[in-house]
């Protein structure tokens, strides 16, 4: 599923460059739910986006689903997230003047016969949201933010999710609600890395990595 190789991503700064990242090589199987673990700063989120294809690596190669992502253009890059990708964030990114419903169908491509419509609804309704389709953002709950961006993550279908620091505004029940949700995405046969401080995910997970100064811990 996913190939990182000699992965290298430099910051350049008025006080000299920063090796987020200093030579990963990962591989991670269909179906594995992988925990990354690491203190801020320890390139976790640079990891993230990197084999998201969001941030060119300034070394080393991403293979995801068979493609090298970085070989394909921007437009290419863009379409590819939108087919096989799901991103969950710590800071939700919803839109807020749309409501729960009209967030989660910003997801994904329209299709015929209102089939994302009523897969959006069902998704809404498996995550405890059928009330809150028609609430704006600043009415829900920091939990709710975050359900309706699984939602959202979930909706195309994709055969990988990526959530960074998913649960980092949440109460410890909301952790875990929004945990066990992945781990059910997982069971059903998706590819899941998460990026976290904490160990609430761990249970969940096949692989836990340890990455320190930009590089995993062997």
């Amino acid at each position: 599923m996913i190939q990182l190789e000699n992965l290298v991503k430099i910051y350049q700064t008025t006080q000299g460059p920063i090796h987020s990242l200093d030579g990963v090589n990962l591989a991670v199987k269909p179906g594995e739910f992988t925990v990354v673990h690491g203190r801020s700063g320890s390139g976790k989120t640079t990891l993230l986006l990197t084999l998201g294809g969001m941030l060119r690596p300034s070394a080393g190669r991403v293979t995801v689903d068979g493609q090298d992502v970085y070989a394909a253009s921007q437009r290419e890059r863009a379409q590819f997230r939108a087919r096989k990708i799901g991103f969950v964030f710590q800071m939700y990114h919803l839109v807020p003047y749309l409501n729960v419903l009209e967030n989660v169908l910003l997801a994904g491509k329209p299709e015929p016969g209102g089939v994302r419509l009523a897969r959006a609804r069902e998704l809404l309704t498996q995550l405890g949201l059928e009330t809150r389709l028609p609430h704006k953002p600043e009415e829900l709950s920091a939990g709710e933010r975050q359900r309706t961006a699984i939602a959202r993550a979930l909706l195309p279908q994709p055969k990988l999710v990526l959530a960074d620091e998913p649960t980092g505004n949440l109460d410890p029940e909301s952790e875990a609600e929004v945990f066990r949700h992945l781990a059910e995405f997982h069971r059903q046969g998706g590819t899941v890395i998460v990026a976290t401080h904490g160990p609430a995910a761990d249970e969940f997970a096949d692989r836990i990595i340890e990455l320190h100064a930009g590089g995993i811990k062997p």
